[in-house]
């Protein structure tokens, strides 16, 4: 009866992970000095969430289905959070402290226009999840007062 629930409420927890991870990309987005990696400083590298299905995946709901039971997904979980590999942005800045020998100073790989969007996209799967959360626990109240 609840299985609804908590699959929204892990799709909830995971959009609000994603939210974070998108703030902290968003605050980091002109840090020059990160990480110590072999002796130089490097940039801070975007990160980015992967969920996937709590359950096994198509083959837990094709067995279900040739078993004749009903069967709701459990929802999602977050696997790990990596780091977005594009190179780092090169700017001619001689002025500034981190720059090479050349002038050019390497930027995070962090786009804002990329971030919003992110954002925007996270925002409305978490509004989305609380309707679904809001309309399963309607239905489960009306279900109640009809044993009255």
């Amino acid at each position: 009866m609840f299985e609804g629930l908590n699959a929204t409420a892990s799709a909830l927890t995971a959009q609000r992970l994603r939210m974070d991870v998108i703030s902290s990309n968003m605050a980091n987005v002109d840090t020059t000095r990160a990480r110590f990696v072999n002796g130089q400083w490097e940039p801070y590298r975007r990160k980015l969430v992967v969920m996937e299905p709590k359950e096994e995946g198509f083959s837990t709901y094709l067995q279900a289905a040739m078993n004749s039971r009903s069967s709701v997904g459990s929802g999602v979980k977050v696997t790990k959070i990596v780091e977005d590999e594009t190179p780092f942005k090169l700017v001619y800045d001689p002025t500034h402290p981190d720059a090479n020998r050349d002038g050019y100073v390497q930027l995070p790989n962090v786009d804002p226009l990329k971030e919003m969007v992110d954002l925007i996209s996270a925002t409305r799967s978490y509004e989305a999840n609380v309707t679904v959360f809001n309309a399963t626990k309607g239905m489960l109240m009306k279900a109640l007062e009809i044993g009255k």
